[in-house]
């Protein structure tokens, strides 16, 4: 069975997103960046919801290209495209980076997935992983907390109908006071 990983960077009060979408908060440090590549490099499948997908995809395909990108930043465009992937979603008809679209029940194709054998997964992008924190099947969730308030936005975490029991497994502090980490669920 396949792990499931649910990460991105978020403020303090708990938001991967401003109002309107503003992640111009979250600009990352060359340690961020590379514990991300790291984290790409381990997983097998990254899944992505549309809003992220676009926004990764606007970005990342010529990341590496861009004259201003640090070496973390080349190494994790460079494993993004390469990536397998899959976007869930039933508004847009097309999608390219080595990438699977899949427009039918998400949860369900995420159980299908999880039941195979392979490497981990990540999944991303605030609607896809809450109907998958509802489901039950996030395994690790990862936090790159930012110190910055944002007063609203997009939640890191869904509404639950039951608690969620986790393991800190890890927990350390990067340049510019982000603290990441991690958790497992308990089952």
């Amino acid at each position: 069975m396949r792990k499931l990983i649910y990460g991105m960077n978020l403020s303090l009060d708990g938001y991967i997103a401003a109002p309107g979408d503003d992640i111009a908060w979250g600009v990352p440090s060359d340690e961020l960046f590379q514990f991300w590549s790291d984290q790409l490099r381990a997983t097998d499948l990254s899944l992505y919801g549309r809003k992220l997908w676009q926004a990764m995809s606007s970005h990342w395909p010529t990341g590496d290209q861009r004259p201003d990108a640090g070496p973390a930043e080349i190494k994790f465009a460079r494993r993004w495209r390469d990536m397998p992937k899959a976007v869930f979603s039933s508004t847009i008809d097309t999608v390219d980076w080595n990438t699977r679209l899949v427009t039918g029940d998400a949860v369900a194709e995420i159980t299908r997935l999880k039941a195979e054998d392979g490497g981990p997964m990540d999944i991303g992008g605030a609607t896809l992983a809450a109907a998958t924190m509802r489901a039950g099947l996030i395994d690790e969730y990862v936090l790159a907390t930012a110190p910055v308030l944002v007063g609203g936005g997009t939640p890191f975490f869904t509404a639950l109908d039951n608690w969620v029991n986790l393991n800190l497994i890890e927990t350390r502090t990067l340049p510019g006071g982000v603290i990441l980490t991690r958790y497992e669920t308990r089952r």
